[in-house]
């Protein structure tokens, strides 16, 4: 790329957050009178608590519809000023029209162009680097950038190795142009596509479409192969960490604010394990939210705007891990 084309690139940020949970709580005490487990065995292995379970009314654009109004009011904006939105998700409404375009009516954002992204939970940050781009390059002054979904649609109840793990949830975030120096300065994403069959939705693809074959082998429930994805999930998140860390000229030392998926209590200790960080440098609500996939990071994210633990200037940094596999990772200065 030349000078003068770089001359032209715009440092792009974060101006707005919202975030939205439903108002249902599933506490580790109900899961006790559901299946056989304990609020003292998912406490110690998980770190969860309770999980927030939309009503049967919602579905994903009604948890990123109310996210979206609330970042817009943060950013000061209306939705007929987008210029695009991204949903990044795994339980979108429907196949097709997209999740984002549901949004993009519900909201009137008539101006923005609008698509759905699937890299599960480290779809955000997948949603961030994209969306981010557009504007860097001058193609969009804004984007609407969410991560929702609603686990509890595709959660096993019957199974407790995968229903104590997640809930419904939606962070939002509205990007456009700040000041050089400021906004997002590094990016780190990968695949691991071998290891896709570790975390799967197996059934209602066009490889396996939906069946009384499928139906019957709940084969439209989350999988997931806990042990091997937790190891996955401990090397990725120190390598991508490492990786994002040096795309932007900065160390652990540096790191404000550690913002990483909520997934597992333990993964998260090993990560600042690695990276020496203290409890108050980290963000963690696993606690009252669970796995909420795309939505873990934003929630993480908003929450700790909400608590101002962000001041201006500091750096802040993101990492996530998810199915595909995929992870993802993010340096930004506040």
């Amino acid at each position: 790329m030349s000078d003068k084309r770089m001359e032209k690139l715009r440092s792009v940020g974060i101006i707005g957050t919202g975030k939205y949970v439903p108002e249902k709580i599933l506490t580790n005490s109900d899961l006790e009178k559901m299946v056989e487990t304990n609020d003292e065995w998912i406490v110690s292995r998980t770190g969860i608590r309770e999980r927030h379970i939309a009503s049967p009314e919602q579905a994903t654009s009604d948890l990123c519809y109310e996210a979206a109004l609330k970042a817009l009011e943060s950013a000061g904006m209306s939705a007929e000023e987008l210029d695009l939105i991204v949903v990044a998700t795994i339980t979108p409404d429907t196949f097709f029209p997209s999740t984002a375009c549901i949004l993009q009516d519900k909201l009137g954002a008539k101006q923005a162009a609008a698509f759905d992204l699937s890299a599960a939970c480290s779809g955000f940050v997948y949603g961030l680097a994209t969306a981010s781009n557009f504007i860097k390059t001058g193609m969009y002054n804004n984007a609407l950038v969410i991560g929702a979904d609603t686990l509890s649609r595709i959660t096993d109840y019957t199974d407790r190795n995968t229903c104590v793990l997640f809930g419904d949830g939606a962070g939002a975030v509205i990007l456009g142009e700040v000041p050089e120096g400021r906004g997002f300065q590094s990016f780190d994403l990968g695949a691991e596509g071998a290891g896709g069959t570790l975390l799967k939705l197996e059934a209602g693809g066009s490889r396996l479409p939906a069946s009384q074959e499928t139906l019957e082998g709940k084969k439209h429930y989350i999988y997931m192969n806990g042990r091997e994805v937790f190891k996955f999930a401990v090397r990725v998140m120190n390598t991508a960490t490492e990786d994002v860390l040096r795309k932007a000229g900065k160390t652990k030392a540096d790191i404000d604010l550690f913002v990483p998926h909520q997934a597992n209590i333990r993964i998260i200790q090993s990560a600042m394990e690695r990276l020496d960080l203290s409890p108050d440098k980290c963000v963690i609500n696993v606690d009252k939210y669970a796995n909420t996939s795309a939505a873990s990071i934003p929630l993480a994210l908003v929450e700790a705007a909400e608590e101002d633990r962000m001041k201006e200037g500091d750096c802040v940094l993101m990492v996530g891990f998810g199915g595909g596999l995929t992870w993802g990772a993010s340096v930004l200065i506040w």
